[in-house]
């Protein structure tokens, strides 16, 4: 899991080769995982030095605006990864059936040679 949460940050400006299924997957469990804990160990510290409130109620915020190319970098791979262009994510606009047609594409298994580059 830290493996795939590694390639996410290093591959973080790389929107042109593949991700794996397993490698999203597992670099978006870590990702929620992160976030998650910064959340609670900033509120908690907040909540115990209340005059330290502002600055940890931020931090959670950095963090979202850190990871937010690149997931954006990861999913467009993905998205190469089942031999769709990038700008599929868009479909996720759609209301109610965008995210569920996203999901699948996010779900569907790898195409071996298409012409979006290797896998990471």
């Amino acid at each position: 899991m830290i493996e795939a949460y590694k390639k996410m940050w290093v591959n973080g400006f790389n929107f042109k080769d593949k991700t794996t299924r397993r490698d999203f997957w597992l670099a978006f469990l870590m990702n929620v995982i992160v976030s998650f804990v910064i959340g609670f160990v900033c509120g908690f510290i907040s909540g115990l030095i209340p005059a330290l409130k502002g600055i940890f109620s931020f931090i959670p915020t950095l963090y979202s605006l850190a990871v937010l190319i690149p997931s954006l970098a990861m999913e467009i791979r993905r998205m190469h990864d089942v031999n769709k262009s990038g700008w599929y994510l868009l479909i996720s606009l759609i209301p109610l059936v965008g995210w569920i047609l996203l999901l699948v594409a996010y779900c569907t298994d790898s195409v071996p040679n298409d012409k979006y580059g290797v896998q990471l």
